[in-house]
């Protein structure tokens, strides 16, 4: 045997995992079927096809999810990024800078009305208390 022969061995039985055929009967895909066929037998036949054409049900869950992930974890763009319109964008900001000090303002407001509402709690319950006695 040289030593082409026996390199080229080497390169036929090295595979990578992907490449490697994996069975699809694993507990998940037994589980799947078994439920398939439980529900309703198109399901079954359904499962039992993509199993029997090399689909792993392994696979197709972490696949999907892959993309139920993909779509939950977008970031929806609201206000923030560019339009891609200067005047829109500083209009936009500005705006933005208003309702940020008008909720800063109310938030104080609301407070102020607190304290005065404890005050006032206060000094009726004071009153109250010398009267009593």
């Amino acid at each position: 045997m040289n030593a082409t022969s026996s390199t080229s061995s080497n390169h036929i039985n090295v595979k990578s995992a992907k490449q490697r055929k994996k069975s699809g009967w694993t507990p998940i895909g037994i589980a799947a079927l078994v439920l398939g066929f439980m529900v309703a037998a198109p399901i079954g036949l359904a499962v039992l096809a993509y199993i029997l054409w090399g689909g792993r049900i392994d696979d197709l869950i972490s696949d999907a999810v892959d993309m139920i992930k993909g779509v939950t974890s977008r970031k929806p763009s609201g206000f923030r990024g560019s339009s891609g319109n200067a005047a829109f964008d500083d209009y936009k900001a500005a705006t933005l800078r208003d309702l940020e000090e008008q909720q800063a303002e109310f938030a104080e407001y609301v407070d102020q009305l607190r304290q005065a509402r404890d005050r006032e709690e206060f000094e009726h319950y004071m009153k109250s208390k010398k009267s009593k006695k």
